[in-house]
């Protein structure tokens, strides 16, 4: 018996609101991870191939700051999107994320995502919607770091 996790995706609140089909598609790229603590998942520029649906654990979303390193510009956890560089040519990532805890997660193949997206504009541009959303957050977040760092208190 085939099992699916389109029960799961279609639980979460990411995902919530998508017809059927488009879960059903979505769950099709779709598989179960799980990474140590401390593991890095992706590094900055490095091809971006996936995404992730965290299920358990914290996962750090970290900037390379010259001189200093990687600096946290943002803490992702349960229930919570990793990643949308899939999403947006060249499909390199713009950030390294790390573990901070055992985490699984689900990850969605972004090559498989994106051939369905180009062949049913409907999910694309659900899905577009959605990882604007994220976007949007990361960059705040962004902000607000860099507010911190290199803000001045004269």
């Amino acid at each position: 018996m085939t099992r699916t996790l389109a029960p799961i995706i279609s639980k979460q609140p990411f995902f919530q609101g998508l017809e059927e089909r488009h879960i059903a598609f979505v769950a099709g790229c779709a598989r179960n991870v799980r990474f140590d603590e401390g593991q890095v998942i992706f590094r900055e520029g490095e091809a971006a191939n996936e995404f992730y649906l965290i299920r358990e654990g914290l996962v750090s979303v970290e900037a390379n700051v010259p001189h200093k390193g990687p600096m946290t510009v943002q803490t992702v956890s349960v229930g919570e999107m990793l990643g949308w560089s899939w999403l947006i040519p060249p499909h390199n990532w713009r950030f390294q994320a790390r573990t901070q805890t055992a985490t699984r997660a689900l990850a969605f193949d972004g090559n498989c995502l994106r051939t369905k997206c180009e062949e049913d504009h409907d999910l694309g541009y659900e899905l577009l919607k959605r990882f604007s959303h994220i976007l949007t957050e990361r960059l705040e977040a962004t902000r607000v770091q860099l507010l911190d760092v290199y803000g001045s208190s004269h």
